[in-house]
Order: structure tokens, then C-alpha cells, then sequence
């Protein structure tokens, strides 16, 4: 199970005024916390920086890695963002988010992937928009395979995002997901699959609830990568508590560690 910390990100107002005054002590805090709830890799997202995005990313990229040795992820519509953050990433082997199958942005972001190396993260979107069904969803999905593979991205590196749109917009939004990370699972099963809950909630009372049943929901599909947050310690002890009943976590020491540290007290 890989797990993204998502929390670094400047559409957060908190993160966002942390980053305006250059507060290095606030940011590295967050990573450490991050980090020390269970996040595999740490994710930077400055997008929202339009005018010195490129300059954000590295500043908080530098910033990051002085507080913790973990790989990074990371998200920005803009190409040069990301480089310039690769360029500096020290630890471990960086991701990306993200790719899709629209042309411009598949050559925009194909040759990072390469010269660095990265995971990346396959939106299953392409130049029609993004698909409903999970069978929709699945051609896009088998095209971007066989364009990543021939380029020579190996499988293990490839993390399909299956789209989650909100339920309050689309009542099968969920079913959707389900059926594309089964149909992927099937079809590619050395890749990956990994996703963002909380678009599953939006507009919708008691959004957690929602977002940690549907986390449960995915993993009984395939779904072994989420980007959440990690300082949701209900959440986090469902992640544990799923891999224990899935068989993915052996003679439950995960989740017997999580119990220990008093994850399931209330």
C-alpha cells in the first residue's frame, strides 16, 4: 500500500500562508507529522503559485527534504513546475501527478518520466474528456499502457488514477470507480492504482465517513495507492484494519503496531 500525504498543497489556506511568508519551520512540520502517520511519500503542490510557481516548487522542495528523507511527489499543471522540483529530489524514486492521455500533456510529461526515472500517476482521461464508465474509462486506460510500456516505463512505476467524481453529482459515480479498478486490476495486474477520496463526498454531509467507507470499498477492488491524509488517524486505522482482513498485511503485525499505538481509542 503506497500511501501520498496530500496536506502540503497551497490551495489550503494554511499551507498557502505558510508558503507566502516562507515559513520553513511550519512546512517542515507538516512533513514530519506526515511522515510519522504512515505517508510512504510526501506530496508538493504549489499550483496555485501561478506567477512563481517554478520558484515555489523548489523552495518547497528544498524546504521538505531538510525535515524528512522521503520521496516526493509531485503535482502541477505546469511542466517546467515539475522538473524544477525532480531536479532537486534526493530521496528515493520521485512521482509525478500527473499524465493523461491528451496529447499535449503526454509529450510534456512522457520524456520526465524517462529522464528521471519517476512513478506516475495515469489519469484515465484523454482528449474526448473524462469518461463515465468503467468500461470508457478502460480503453483510455489500456491506450496510455501501451503508450507508457513502448516508451519504456516499466509496469511496476505506472499508478492508474480511475477518476472519482462526486456522488451528490452522479449517483453511480462510485460504482464507476469500482468497475474501472476491477477491469484494470484484471486486464494489467503488475500495475498500480491509486487515488484521491475526498471528490467521492463532495457536497455532501459527513464527508469523512464517506471518503473512509469508500477507501475500504476500493481496497476490496485492487486499489493499493491513495492520496489522503495521513494526521486522519480513523482513517489510517482503516487502511491497517482493511490489509489485515485483505491478507495484505502478514500475521496482522500492521495492524496489531496501530492498536498498540492506540490508533482504535476513541
Amino acid at each position: 500500500m503506497l500511501i501520498v500525504g496530500e496536506l502540503i498543497n497551497t490551495s489550503r489556506k494554511a499551507i498557502n500562508e505558510l508558503v507566502e511568508k516562507r515559513d520553513g519551520e511550519g512546512i517542515k512540520k507538516i512533513a514530519i507529522d506526515q511522515l510519522e502517520a504512515g505517508a510512504n511519500y510526501i506530496d508538493v503542490n504549489c499550483g496555485t503559485q501561478v506567477f512563481n510557481e517554478i520558484e515555489t516548487m523548489e523552495w518547497l522542495v528544498n524546504t521538505v527534504q531538510e525535515a524528512v528523507q522521503a520521496p516526493l511527489c509531485l503535482d502541477s499543471p505546469n511542466p517546467q513546475a515539475i522538473e524544477a522540483g525532480l531536479a532537486l529530489a534526493r530521496y528515493g524514486q520521485p512521482m509525478i501527478n500527473s499524465i493523461t492521455g491528451e496529447k499535449e500533456r503526454f509529450e510534456q510529461i512522457l520524456p520526465l518520466v524517462l529522464k528521471y526515472q519517476a512513478k506516475i500517476m495515469a489519469l484515465c482521461m484523454d482528449d474526448h474528456g473524462m469518461p463515465n464508465t468503467g468500461t470508457e474509462r478502460m480503453k483510455v486506460a489500456r491506450a496510455l499502457h501501451g503508450r507508457l510500456t513502448e516508451a519504456g516505463v516499466p509496469e511496476e512505476n505506472i499508478y492508474f488514477d480511475p477518476l472519482v467524481k462526486p456522488i451528490s453529482v452522479g449517483n453511480n459515480a462510485g460504482i464507476e470507480v469500482l468497475d474501472t479498478v476491477d477491469l484494470i486490476t484484471k486486464e494489467f495486474p503488475q500495475v498500480h492504482k491509486i487515488c484521491g477520496l475526498s471528490n467521492i463526498s463532495f457536497g455532501l454531509p459527513n464527508r469523512a465517513v464517506l471518503n473512509r467507507l469508500f477507501m475500504v470499498l476500493t481496497m476490496g477492488r485492487g486499489m493499493d495507492g491513495y492520496i489522503l491524509n495521513p494526521l486522519d488517524k480513523t482513517m489510517m486505522g482503516f487502511v491497517y484494519g482493511a490489509q489485515a482482513l485483505l491478507a495484505q498485511d502478514a500475521f496482522c503485525m500492521g495492524y496489531l503496531t496501530a492498536h498498540r499505538k492506540g490508533m482504535y481509542q476513541e
